[in-house]
């Protein structure tokens, strides 16, 4: 069985930024996450290695093996 890809809201939660998928889907949808440095509206974004999430003053990258897809290619 594949593994679940991780999503934007999933991974807020992960870090400990917020405690419920609600409270992600708030913050995500009044434009307060940052990803890559781009405000990204989508709770569903498909996160990649390496991809930086910003909020709250608080700045995290994805890690390998966190669920999320491979680094894009450049």
């Amino acid at each position: 069985m594949p593994m679940p890809i991780l999503t934007l809201d999933q991974f807020l939660k992960q870090q400990g930024w917020v405690a419920t998928g609600g409270h992600a889907k708030l913050v995500i949808q009044e434009g307060e996450v940052i990803v890559n440095g781009e405000v990204d509206l989508r709770r569903g974004r498909k996160m990649r290695v390496g991809d930086v999430v910003e909020w709250n003053g608080e700045r995290a990258e994805v890690p390998e093996g966190a669920g999320a897809l491979p680094a894009a290619e450049a």
